[in-house]
């Protein structure tokens, strides 16, 4: 209950859902696991990515938004998204991919005291790859042998999360206290914390920065959700969130999963959910991110909802 088990989701905002998808699976090669809608507004895609299953830990989430502008970097938002790949070998494997196929990016250099390969998408959504040097996974996370990554070199699943706020203790005292992360490194302008203890799967990385907050278009972060096993724990955490002072939704039904949201006093929004059930609660594994899945609460409104939403493939 007083430990977290790593990040679930990350949630980001993309302008046109069919570049999306190219990238993710034909650069990145990520497996396309649930071609969905927003729930709260069911006119816009809502795309995840990741391992054979779309196993919580792996998951990258994009609401599509056609009107989205471009994104006004600042602080008070989700800066980064680390990826995790095997070996350093693996990250010189990308560097020579991201050149081939137009990607920007860095030389390998260092991250969080990790070997890394910084990246943007191409909306500019800022990524980092890093070696996770042969540890082991979770034994939830299932490689996709369709990938067109080569097998030794494939994206395991998320890594360091960078978060950029204008008042450093507020969001760094917020994880340590209530949601018990353990303090890797620690400074005036910056904080490395864990929800598991040496472990990059749950990682954070806050950084202070003064000025103006982001202003989110495409390429822009929405949210970073947190892992929590089960539905009664999300409960209790909801609880203890509303002690602390700050609003939360409550425990939310997203059918694939359970939530709760809440922002930390910088005004950071994270989401809570649970593993299960998962995206094979209405789809057989082979056929995961196929077709168009809804939620049983939508299903009576599929006609009107595939007129409004473009095909992706």
């Amino acid at each position: 209950m007083n430990k977290l088990s790593g990040h679930h989701h990350i949630s980001m905002l993309t302008k046109n859902g069919k570049r999306n998808s190219d990238f993710y699976t034909k650069v990145l090669g990520l497996r396309r696991v649930k071609k969905t809608v927003n729930q709260d507004s069911p006119s816009m895609y809502h795309l995840f990515y990741g391992d054979l299953t779309g196993a919580a830990g792996t998951e990258l989430s994009f609401f599509e938004m056609p009107v989205a502008g471009r994104t006004v970097r600042g602080t008070n938002a989700i800066t980064r998204i680390g990826l995790l790949v095997p070996s350093y070998e693996s990250l010189e494997y990308w560097k020579k991919r991201f050149e081939l196929l137009d990607v920007e990016h860095s030389e390998i250099t260092t991250y969080a005291g990790k070997e890394a390969l910084f990246f943007e998408d191409h909306e500019g959504l800022r990524m980092v790859l890093l070696n996770h040097n042969g540890q082991e996974t979770p034994t939830g996370w299932k490689a996709w042998e369709d990938s067109k990554v080569l097998t030794e070199h494939r994206i395991l699943g998320m890594g360091t999360v960078e978060i950029t706020v204008r008042y450093l203790s507020r969001t760094v005292d917020l994880l340590k206290e209530l949601f018990n992360y353990t303090v890797v490194t620690e400074d005036d302008k910056e904080a490395i914390l864990q929800s598991i203890e040496g472990e990059t799967l749950g990682e954070i990385v806050v950084k202070e920065q003064e000025g103006p907050s982001e202003k989110p278009g495409r390429g822009s972060i929405h949210h970073l959700a947190l892992r929590v096993d089960t539905v009664e724990e999300l409960h209790k955490w909801d609880a203890l969130i509303k002690e602390r002072g700050l609003v939360s939704s409550g425990v939310v039904d997203r059918y694939y999963f359970q939530s709760l949201y809440f922002r930390d006093r910088n005004g950071i929004l994270f989401e809570m959910a649970t593993d299960g059930p998962g995206f094979t609660v209405d789809s057989k594994i082979e056929d995961l991110g196929k077709g168009l899945d809804l939620p049983p609460f939508l299903e009576g409104r599929r006609a009107e909802i595939e007129a409004i939403l473009e095909p992706l493939d």
